[in-house]
């Protein structure tokens, strides 16, 4: 009889962090509890490092080389895509049922996980209505399990999962979901993702008095799905993608090049808009990290000597390098950049705040051309000017929800680069013993998981 493993991806946990977690402790106490340093790869992102868990190999091989990469053949700059079919290789579920057709296995809120060859999925999904107003709503599959959530759950907080009204009440949602799912679905490998520290530890930090604060919230909630999971029977994974490191500087790499000449805009009735396809150079940042694509062989050279000499930018990777650093894949840039340990990548590439476009002080994931956490912030007239934009739409007006903040140094916490100390990087604890090293690089991760499900 198979073993039945709970994996719960919970966002920028570290040895630090988990110091602050005595109920998660105490729930996985036991004299079997194995903790280690896992080795995430670069970029130290979520999409990236979640890829490479599943599979069990580097970015060069699964593809998933950011949280959004430029697609050349639609000149287009894509991010927090959802679809498992951009996951290159065989992921932990396939090879499960390699093993054992009879394997049960569900995926919670992991990224890249619709129409994945999961016995169960669930995920985020909004509902954007014609007349451009989003909704909250979930994919599931099987598709009458949406239903199911919802019934006993109600709608999922798509507001609180990102945006500036961020909290709690999202992670206590998908906890009920995967314990609803453990109970309902008995799956043999559940995987599920807590994304609460992903907030205020940006936003403020993560040695902000905040982050104490969101710690103590997470560890009710995690602490109460590992004891309910441990009662059916489940053994327990408890992991983060990567660990948060304070910040203070954004770096602004879009304008420079834009001011240098090699990236193009056009104007449009809502703003400057970036047109990578007529660019000699532009940046796809998220966090730390970001991939710089270069038109044409003679222009790679002049651009990372450009990159270098940015202050806030530590090192410049070029075509070379790759290989090295396991991103020689066709989705890479020319060029990988990382910040210093004190700054991050902010997307922006207008020069003044007169011509942004309109989805830049908007919550606005799939329109923007790089990840943007000062979406978690909102802008002038705060709180006010949200109340007069729902009471817009309340009456049946189209309206801009253009409430966020634009202004990048008010980030405290990122993430991206690898870890310096392993006080800084991400962890797995396990209620099982198990024979890996005190670091275990994330690319084995996979078969420790198959192996136990196997273990008498």
């Amino acid at each position: 009889m198979p073993n039945k493993i709970l994996v719960i991806n919970l966002v920028g946990l570290t040895a630090d962090v988990y110091s602050k977690m005595p109920k998660v402790s105490q729930a996985l106490a036991g004299a079997t509890t194995r903790q280690v340093v896992l080795q995430p790869p670069l970029p130290a992102v979520t999409c990236t490092s979640q890829a490479t868990l599943s599979t069990g190999t580097q970015p060069r091989n699964h593809g998933v080389v950011s949280n959004g990469w430029y697609f050349r053949d639609s000149a287009e700059i894509r991010f927090w895509l959802r679809s498992d079919h951009l996951v290159q290789g065989e992921k932990l579920w396939e090879t499960a049922k390699k093993i054992d057709p009879n394997l049960r296995v569900a995926n919670l809120f992991w990224r890249y996980c619709t129409h994945a060859a999961c016995d169960v999925t669930v995920t985020e999904r909004p509902t954007y209505w014609a007349n451009g107003r989003k909704g909250p709503d979930i994919y599931t599959a099987p598709e009458h399990f949406r239903d199911e959530l919802v019934e006993q759950l109600g709608e999922f907080p798509l507001f609180r999962f990102w945006g500036p009204a961020t909290n709690i009440s999202s992670t206590e949602w998908i906890a009920k979901a995967t314990l609803h799912t453990l109970r309902c679905q008995s799956p043999h490998i559940a995987l599920t993702y807590l994304p609460h520290l992903d907030y205020d530890l940006q936003k403020y930090g993560p040695h902000s008095s905040e982050a104490v604060k969101a710690i103590a919230e997470v560890d009710e909630v995690a602490s109460d799905l590992i004891l309910h999971a441990r009662e059916l029977g489940y053994q327990i994974a408890l992991l983060s993608e990567y660990g948060m490191t304070e910040v203070s500087h954004p770096v602004y790499l879009n304008r420079i090049l834009r001011e240098s000449g090699y990236l193009s805009v056009q104007t449009a009735k809502n703003g400057e808009l970036l047109e990578p396809g007529a660019s000699r150079a532009f940046a796809a940042c998220s966090h730390q990290t970001a991939h710089v694509y270069v038109d044409a062989p003679e222009n790679v050279r002049p651009v990372k000597e450009l990159l270098r000499s940015i202050e806030g930018v530590d090192r410049v990777f070029g075509p070379e390098d790759l290989a090295s650093i396991g991103l020689d894949h066709p989705r890479t840039g020319q060029l990988f950049v990382l910040a210093n340990s004190d700054s991050w990548f902010a997307y922006p590439y207008w020069l003044d705040e007169s011509q942004a476009p309109d989805f830049a002080r908007c919550v606005a994931i799939h329109d923007k051309p790089g990840h943007d956490p000062v979406e978690m912030f909102l802008g002038e007239g705060g709180k006010a000017k949200v109340m007069k934009r729902l009471l817009q739409t309340k009456l049946g007006l189209r309206t801009t929800m253009d409430v966020i903040s634009t202004d990048a140094s008010l980030i405290r916490g990122s993430h991206g680069r690898l870890p310096e100390s392993p006080d800084d990087s991400p962890i797995l604890i396990t209620d099982w013993n198990h024979d890996s090293s005190e670091t275990m690089p994330m690319t084995e991760f996979k078969s420790l998981i198959l192996d136990q499900v196997h273990q008498d």
